[in-house]
């Protein structure tokens, strides 16, 4: 049972009065496009009832408003890159695209900011700082088509996380349409502030549940002249995890630091359509981004490189070129989802040093519960995405599977220190299991915020919990 009402012709009447005919649809097709995000698995779509296409932050507040007159929920969404079902309306009502507001605002490369609104697609900052001789750090492996706000709001991490932080990390500020359809602007474009709660940090991986970000300030820096991709190749699982500790020990500071299991190689090989190094060898890649001031100091860092990784064992080192290397990494969940069009892309964190027992853990699950899985991880700070894949197992058979698999593999994941999401989210798919694992005092605390903020409890309702 939930609290929420129908969406009726009073309400759609006024949303066209906000918005104009044309930016408010009941199109059946169109409800049906937005019933989920990447998520494949029928057993989390849920249709919306209307969908509405805002250009400005006053048109969302506005919007935001009358979902309370009428108690109606409000579901947020980006582009829809989602892998944890953040996006999908659990209880029908409002889906808020931000597609319209798509316009960078400033771009500012001597006080290094760029102003941009929600819509944005990642690539074009990452492209536009890039133009200007800068670096926007946020990295997911979805950049070319997640937009901005999306990337705030799940607290997006990636490839350059290790080094750079997650989105969170990027942020100087945001502007927001709270769940009253208030419009507020939180943080600041400062280095420090001590100026009571960090509101924009609180927002940021909030999933949409406490506000609506349609405008964000977000930080750049200097792009580094010079990078290098490495490839270590490796046969032993625990050598090759145990690189990370060494190579930052060793005083290294890498932008990125990769790794893909044997199975994860092969699935991308055939994906892609190439031949990998060592995919038919029982190899495992780890791969390491190093960049520098100058070409020499590249060249240190390189040797050193090498050292480490021969000496823990690398079979064969060699350049992570961007055609093969790097594009398999990149197309990790698009080889999954050719292998099974219905996988759950699992995202779970363990401290660096916990990988290689957890990753000893998943062959035992994986025979004990029948269900394949691929593994690639952001090493470097302990984020594996294990793709758990359907194949040709019933639905209710790999439902039931599945529920079994999670409730061993996340009770071990708490038991290493570790959390349910580095970087996707708990969004609507994990609501079960962020209740069952989470300390009931710390789950108190979040519902008296949620409660605090969005009394009527309208905003992307039945994510990260009931």
């Amino acid at each position: 049972m939930n609290h929420f009402n129908p969406v009726t012709p009073a309400l759609v009447a006024d949303l066209k009065n906000v918005l104009g005919e044309r930016f408010v649809s009941l199109d059946p097709d169109k409800l049906e496009a937005y019933k989920t995000d990447e998520e494949a698995n029928p057993k989390y779509h849920h249709l919306p009832d209307v969908v509405v296409f805002p250009e400005t932050t006053e048109q969302v507040a506005a919007i935001v408003r009358l979902a309370n007159q009428y108690v109606v929920p409000v579901t947020p969404r980006g582009a829809g890159t989602g892998l944890a079902g953040g996006a999908i309306p659990v209880f029908g009502g409002i889906v808020l695209v931000l597609d319209r507001m798509d316009k960078i605002l400033e771009f500012n490369e001597d006080s290094l900011y760029v102003v941009t609104q929600a819509g944005v697609r990642t690539h074009e900052i990452q492209q536009k700082a890039k133009s200007r001789g800068l670096l926007y750090a946020g990295d997911p492996c979805s950049s070319d088509s997640c937009q901005i706000g999306g990337n705030v709001v799940t607290n997006a991490g990636g490839n350059r996380a290790v080094k750079y932080g997650t989105t969170r990390d990027q942020v100087y500020s945001m502007e927001v349409v709270t769940p009253e359809g208030e419009i507020v602007t939180v943080g600041s474009r400062l280095a420090k502030k001590s100026t009571g709660y960090a509101l924009e940090q609180l927002i940021a991986g909030s999933e949409g549940t406490l506000g609506i970000v349609t405008q964000v300030t977000l930080k750049l820096k200097p792009l580094p002249p010079h990078t290098m991709d490495m490839l270590a190749i490796f046969t032993n699982m625990e050598q090759a995890l145990s690189l990370p500790n060494q190579i930052v020990k060793a005083g290294l500071s890498p932008m990125s630091m990769e790794f893909m299991d044997n199975k994860a190689l092969r699935s991308c090989a055939r994906y892609i359509k190439v031949d990998l190094p060592y995919a038919t060898k029982d190899g495992l890649y780890v791969i390491i981004t190093v960049d520098g001031l100058t070409e020499d100091e590249i060249d240190r860092k390189a040797e050193m490189l090498d050292e480490i990784c021969t000496a823990g064992g690398a079979v064969e080192l060699l350049m992570a070129d961007e055609d093969r290397i790097w594009k398999a990494r990149r197309n990790f969940a698009e080889a999954a989802r050719a292998d099974s069009l219905v996988y759950y892309a699992e995202d779970i964190v363990v401290p660096v040093d916990k990988i290689a027992e957890l990753m000893q853990k998943l062959p035992e699950l994986e025979s004990k519960f029948g269900i394949a899985t691929t593994t690639a991880a952001h090493i470097g700070d302990g984020n594996i995405h294990v793709n758990a894949l359907k194949g040709d197992i019933p639905d209710a058979v790999w439902n039931a599977k599945l529920d079994e698999f999670h409730q061993e593999l996340y009770g071990f994941v708490y038991q290493l220190g570790g959390r349910l999401s580095g970087e996707h989210g708990i969004g609507s798919k994990k609501v079960k299991e962020m209740e069952m694992f989470t300390h009931p005092v710390e789950l108190k605390l979040m519902r008296a915020i949620k409660k605090a903020i969005d009394p009527m409890g309208i905003l992307n309702p039945g994510k990260i919990f009931n």
